[in-house]
């Protein structure tokens, strides 16, 4: 992430129209490790050989390797540490390769009082096309003494 390590929204701090971005160049090593991590091999991410068969032409990014980014967003810019996912939707409009720079954003659409929620719209884009949306829930912790 660009900037501070870190930035930390409260609930009283959150205003709709809110906006955090950052791009992500991924590396052959960020897909290899997300196939460590998950345990997803399939050759569509790891064999040149075999993608290159597929309607995408050569290897795809993992998509959940290209949602895990705007947890990334979220969890350390807005809102920030202390927010918990309650919930996210995933719409997967198009592949992401390897070399491609990712850009990462996520909007506040809506603030709900009860529970200090938040809802977000969240996207994910490759040369201004949109390759994943969606929609997260989180909760946000409140300032001290609010």
């Amino acid at each position: 992430m660009n900037g501070a390590p870190f930035k930390t929204c409260f609930f009283e701090d959150l205003v709709v129209g809110m906006r955090e971005t950052f791009v992500k160049i991924v590396k052959n090593e960020d897909v290899i490790g997300f196939a460590e991590l998950s345990g997803d091999h399939n050759p569509i991410h790891l064999s040149e050989h075999f993608a290159r068969k597929t309607r995408f032409g050569g290897r795809i990014v993992h998509g959940l390797y290209t949602a895990s980014l705007i947890s990334a967003v979220i969890g350390m810019r807005l809102p920030g540490p202390g927010s918990v996912y309650i919930s996210q939707s995933l719409n997967f409009r198009g592949p992401v390769k390897i070399g491609d720079a990712v850009a990462i954003s996520v909007e506040v659409a809506e603030l709900i009082q009860k529970g200090r929620r938040v809802r977000l719209h969240c996207e994910c884009a490759v040369d201004g096309k949109v390759v994943l949306d969606g929609e997260g829930i989180l909760s946000v912790p409140a300032r001290k003494g609010a």
